[in-house]
């Protein structure tokens, strides 16, 4: 299936030659479109956020590869956003090899953020990119939220701070009032919707256990502005089928554009032999390098050495995740100087819960410093 159709046109809407998904008719696109173009009822954009209005007539592809679901950093006494901090690590992972970033990710607090925040920590990722010399990497937005008037806002803030892609989780409060087909017609809506492409971002954990399978998500890969998913439910079977089914891209094969992601690191070889195109892994915050090595050791043929590299970011995987966002912060102050704390309510690590996160990333760690 070609996906060629689903780019957005140059000004960030949906090129008006796309073919709709065969179960979202004109009328009910064009009914879509007409509730919820009514202008934004959020903060207004300050300078920060606005200055990157432009990049959204940039057309940047999504490439196979690593992309970095960023952490969000804060002053260590006001908790207000740390810019600087921000703006460098982008950079330092661009420079690592990654293939993109994603911010408001689940590692990048964004239930923590105000509207006006998020819309910030974007632009700041892109000015940062665009003034390192990586104007072409392209940024995944996390837009998820409740309601499907709020998810299409998120998807506009994020066009209009330089975000190329948005990344939305299903709703999940009041699942035990859905019906069958309330989120097959949420990411419908909002695709049609959003000024830029959505990624469906399927992570149970965090939405009360809502796990989308196969057939849902191959059946939303129809709909035109609807270019990959993320599968943080760890289903490497499900993978395999959304892969074949929508001739997903690979590191040798574009197949259709459509990108089919893991959702962590300690399953990425596992990925690539079963026909997927990249990992969004939080992983890649503290050692982007080990990451990016797995695919370019794959693509070279060398399984065994790749079993290798996999076992050794599989085990520095737990620790990210077992640690969550405190044990990846703190494993980048322990061994790179900066990553700070979150915000409260997640706790400050002791002394002693920075030793056992220091020592879970150890060897990974060491990984990343030998490349």
């Amino acid at each position: 299936m070609s996906r060629a159709s689903s780019v957005p046109s140059p000004a960030g809407g949906l090129d008006q030659h796309a073919p709709l998904h065969p179960g979202h008719s004109p009328l009910r696109s064009e009914l879509v479109n007409s509730i919820y173009s009514q202008s934004s009822y959020g903060d207004s954009p300050d300078s920060t956020a606005a200055s990157s209005v432009e990049d959204i007539r940039i057309h940047r592809s999504l490439p196979t590869g690593v992309y970095v679901p960023t952490v969000c950093f804060f002053d260590e006494h006001t908790e207000d956003l740390d810019l600087d901090a921000i703006a460098s690590h982008a950079v330092r992972l661009a420079e690592a090899g990654v293939a993109g970033i994603t911010t408001q990710g689940s590692n990048g607090e964004a239930v923590h953020l105000t509207h006006q925040e998020r819309k910030i920590v974007t632009s700041v990722t892109r000015r940062a990119l665009n003034e390192a010399g990586f104007a072409s990497m392209p940024i995944i937005v996390g837009c998820g939220a409740q309601s499907t008037r709020e998810t299409i806002e998120l998807c506009r803030d994020a066009a209009i701070s330089g975000g190329d892609y948005a990344l939305v989780l299903p709703p999940s409060y009041y699942k035990p009032s859905l019906k069958p087909n309330s989120v097959i017609e949420f990411f419908e809506d909002v695709a049609t919707a959003s000024p830029i492409p959505i990624l469906i971002y399927n992570y149970p954990g965090a939405v009360s256990g809502t796990d989308l399978d196969s057939d849902a998500i191959i059946k939303l890969a129809g709909h035109p502005n609807i270019v990959g998913c993320k599968l943080t439910c760890g289903n490497t079977g499900k993978l395999n089928r959304i892969a074949a089914a929508t001739q997903a891209a690979t590191p040798t094969d574009h197949g259709s554009g459509f990108l089919c992601m893991a959702g962590s690191a300690d399953f990425t070889l596992q990925m690539l032999v079963g026909g997927g195109s990249g990992v969004i892994c939080g992983l890649a915050n503290v050692v982007p390098k080990a990451c990016v090595e797995i695919f370019n050791v794959y693509r070279s043929g060398d399984l065994a050495k790749t079993q290798k590299l996999q076992s050794v970011v599989a085990r520095g995987d737990w620790a990210a995740i077992a640690g969550g966002i405190v044990g990846t912060k703190s494993a980048l102050q322990t061994y790179f100087g900066y990553g700070g704390l979150a915000r409260k309510p997640l706790p400050r690590p002791t002394v002693e819960d920075a030793k056992r996160y220091a020592e879970g990333f150890r060897e990974v760690v060491a990984l990343e410093k030998s490349l």
